[in-house]
């Protein structure tokens, strides 16, 4: 990612968290999400890496549920909001690409992103790299969409994305308003692969 990236979302951190489904400040979307995704991931103690992640708020969720987490994100303000939300978790934040995250190999029994694979230029390479981060039976756990601008990725799109380098792949799709904090009428999903 680019310098330019990296600009563009310092200057959306102040007000990242004002979406609903961004600062997981409202109790019941909050809530929504956590029963999402523990039902996705291992149980705990399980290691996440959460690429992209923004302010932390899925971080410190997960962090608050058990889970020892590390988080990168390409913005130095995003990265100063998280640590905010992460004091006494098991949790760290890092500056770094979600594209190439500065993590190491084998490592992770979970890599997840929200909303990050759609954004990233060659995600061939992408979902290749983020796998490479897994131990042996680990999972890759990606929430994503095609919203109504046309941006975005579609399911099946992602879908053969992931099949083509990991085991089995499953889609949810991820329609009910009290997650995104209002009613949605594009195609958002999770997609959960689990290592052969």
């Amino acid at each position: 990612m680019t310098e330019s990236a990296a600009g563009s979302w310092d200057a959306q951190a102040a007000r990242f968290d004002e979406e609903p489904d961004h600062g997981l400040r409202d109790p019941t979307v909050r809530a929504c999400w956590r029963e999402v995704l523990l039902a996705a991931l291992p149980p705990t103690p399980a290691r996440v890496a959460d690429l992209g992640c923004g302010t932390g708020s899925v971080t410190a969720l997960l962090a608050t549920e058990g889970y020892d987490v590390d988080g990168v994100d390409l913005s130095v303000a995003m990265i100063a909001a998280a640590e905010g939300k992460l004091a006494g978790l098991p949790a760290r934040v890092r500056q770094g690409d979600a594209a190439d995250p500065p993590l190491d190999p084998s490592s992770y029994d979970v890599v997840f992103t929200r909303h990050v694979l759609w954004a990233l230029p060659d995600q061939e390479a992408v979902v290749a790299r983020w796998l490479r981060l897994l131990r042996p039976g680990g999972r890759l756990v990606l929430v994503e969409g095609r919203w109504f601008t046309g941006a975005g990725l579609t399911a099946d799109r992602c879908r053969e994305l992931v099949a083509a380098h990991h085991g089995e792949v499953t889609v949810e799709p991820l329609t009910d308003p009290r997650l995104w904090g209002k009613p949605i009428t594009d195609e958002r999903y999770l997609l959960v692969s689990r290592a052969p």
